[in-house]
């Protein structure tokens, strides 16, 4: 009897499947959608980033490819917070901008309102 484990699903599915995860917001719905434990998929990722195959065929062992790949994410994410600044920054220029010219507007003394006509 052999150390070497039966593998169930094909190494093309495995490489699809990693591929999806490094995009995935949610890896319980991926885990669902795949059939397969969230925990083999996280074993297939560390698996995966364990070697890197070159364009010639050649497998070599990586160096800290998980936080490689993490920094990159927190890289990411702080980009898109930076956007989102920029964004509420904007906004909260255009709402000063349209309450000052409501007040401008309103300054005259006049009321803003008509009343009714009927008595």
């Amino acid at each position: 009897m052999t150390n070497e484990r039966v593998r169930r699903h094909p190494e093309e599915f495995r490489r699809i499947a990693v591929e999806r995860f490094k995009s995935c917001d949610n890896v319980a719905l991926l885990s669902r959608e795949l059939g397969v434990p969230r925990q083999t998929l996280y074993r297939w990722i560390e698996e995966s980033e364990r070697v890197e195959v070159r364009e010639d065929g050649e497998q070599v062992p990586t160096v800290k490819s998980r936080e490689s790949r993490l920094r990159k994410r927190v890289d990411k994410l702080k980009g898109v917070i930076a956007d989102k600044t920029l964004e509420v920054d904007f906004f909260k220029g255009a709402l000063q901008r349209v309450e000052a010219q409501h007040r401008d507007s309103n300054a005259g003394g006049e009321l803003a309102f008509t009343t009714t006509s009927g008595t």
